[in-house]
């Protein structure tokens, strides 16, 4: 195997890049260009889209007719980069030197090399190009096992996609032994990672000329008593919670991220919305965190409600990304550390779809290249050695001939 990338991967890479595929925009330039080169391949895909037809998931079978499978899932979508201060064009795909050794401020050294600059180099097109490229691998392989290609949607808006390709995958009676999933881990297998749960609150109070407020409900008020609520369970994590080491912060944390409320300083405002969050650790319960603020919400309504029986709270879940947990003692965790050369394993802070496809029943692993310290930033890499990395990783599994 090559200990350079090879000049098609890096091709591959640059041409998704170049893609558009902000989570407001539509994926389908990138999972066409996908569904084209299988299809010249000879490897049919089953596309399954969004309600509106603007997006879709791509599921493949490279090496039909195996008994087994392992699934290489990627996310196809980027967040955008509105307002960042780039020093090159997020589409571009520049590749380009770094001149200087350095270090950085977590202390890590930087190392003068090649990097493919642009929006979703890091996360995670080039692990999607680097799958697409070594396609031929797959297909040509004896290994006993088929790859599946899985590309979703809107990952990064609250993994949506995803759920619709693990169902059709399901109704078409595929059933893989393992996935791996290739977010940027610096090619070191992960097998945890929180939860994501985001929610909207709306309070609806009741309006007056603010010389009259007795005879009013603030919303605005009303919502920063929830509000602090939600920073007192934040608060009640860091100092009370069970730590779980090896997470950056070994805690569950809790935020806010939104408010808006109000329409003038001497009006008594009717309306408020704040939206927040909980990273659950992988051992704490999201809904339990949840039915705590509806709880609190429900005992601070009743006096609203004796003022303007329409007041009240309602709640909205924007998105609920399950956390992940696996163990080291897993077979595709030991595939994964074997692949990738690594005898350590490590635990990540973002949200991944690990947690979706785990509790399909699938064992999963995630390992990519590219590190999550560049990807959402301004001026996004991934060095040309970590794609190498990958490139390796994925040849050497299409002649895995045990995942044990």
């Amino acid at each position: 195997m090559s200990q350079t990338l090879s000049a098609r991967s890096l091709e591959f890479a640059q041409t998704l890049v170049r893609m558009n595929t902000v989570s407001s925009n539509s994926n389908l330039e990138l999972i066409d260009f996908a569904r084209d080169h299988l299809a010249g391949l000879g490897v049919r895909s089953r596309l399954t889209y969004s309600a509106d037809k603007k997006k879709a998931n791509l599921f493949a079978t490279l090496g039909a007719g195996k008994p087994n499978g392992i699934i290489v899932s990627g996310h196809t979508d980027t967040v955008p980069w509105d307002g960042q201060d780039w020093t090159v064009d997020p589409l571009s795909a520049m590749v380009q030197d770094w001149p200087q050794e350095g270090l950085r401020a977590d202390g890590e050294v930087e190392r003068a090399e090649p990097r493919l600059y642009g929006r979703g180099s890091a996360d995670m097109k080039s692990f999607i190009a680097i799958a697409l490229a070594n396609a031929e691998h797959f297909i040509e392989s004896d290994s006993p096992y088929a790859v599946h290609f899985a590309f979703s949607y809107d990952e990064e808006v609250g993994c949506f996609g995803v759920r619709e390709l693990i169902a059709d995958m399901k109704e078409q009676l595929v059933k893989p032994v393992a996935c791996i999933i290739g977010e940027p881990t610096n090619m070191v297998p992960a097998i945890a990672h929180k939860g994501v749960y985001r929610y909207k609150c709306c309070v609806r109070g009741k309006e007056a000329h603010s010389s009259l407020t007795p005879q009013s409900v603030n919303a605005i008020e009303m919502a920063a008593r929830v509000v602090n609520k939600v920073r007192d369970m934040a608060d009640g994590f860091e100092n009370s919670e069970r730590r779980y080491e090896g997470f950056d912060v070994p805690f569950s944390t809790a935020s806010v991220g939104q408010f808006h409320g109000g329409i003038a300083d001497n009006v008594v405002p009717r309306d408020a919305e704040f939206r927040y969050e909980f990273r659950n650790l992988p051992t704490a319960d999201a809904a339990a965190m949840q039915r705590e603020v509806v709880a609190y919400a429900a005992r601070a309504e009743e006096a609203m409600k004796r003022v303007a029986p329409d007041a009240g709270f309602t709640f909205e879940t924007i998105c609920e990304v399950p956390s992940f947990l696996s163990t080291a003692n897993e077979p595709i965790t030991k595939l994964a550390q074997r692949l990738s050369k690594e005898q350590r394993t490590t635990l990540v802070a973002f949200g991944t779809e690990a947690g979706i496809f785990k509790s399909a029943g699938i064992p999963t692993v995630v390992c990519g290249p590219g590190s999550i310290m560049q990807a959402h930033q301004p001026d996004e890499f991934v060095t040309l050695a970590q794609l190498a990395r990958c490139e390796q990783f994925l040849q050497g599994l299409s002649i895995t001939r045990d995942i044990r």
